[in-house]
């Protein structure tokens, strides 16, 4: 699963840090998140949409190979 995590928070300014305070989480997770090592959970991932305001599907992408082909 891609996302766009750090693209958004770059876009607010915002640090590894002040993001990874935001959602409750450990700046290594956010890392992890950005650098796509760690699909996170599905409560995570509504707190990461609710702190940019925009749906889930505008921040995760979801690939599934069996829809590829």
């Amino acid at each position: 699963m891609n996302n766009r995590l750090e693209a958004l928070r770059r876009q607010r300014g915002e640090r590894q840090e002040e993001l990874a305070a935001a959602l409750g989480v450990s700046r290594q997770t956010v890392g992890s998140l950005e650098n796509g090592r760690y699909n996170p959970s599905i409560l995570l991932a509504f707190k990461i949409a609710r702190h940019f305001g925009l749906p889930i599907e505008e921040i995760f992408i979801y690939e599934n190979e069996e829809e590829e082909r």
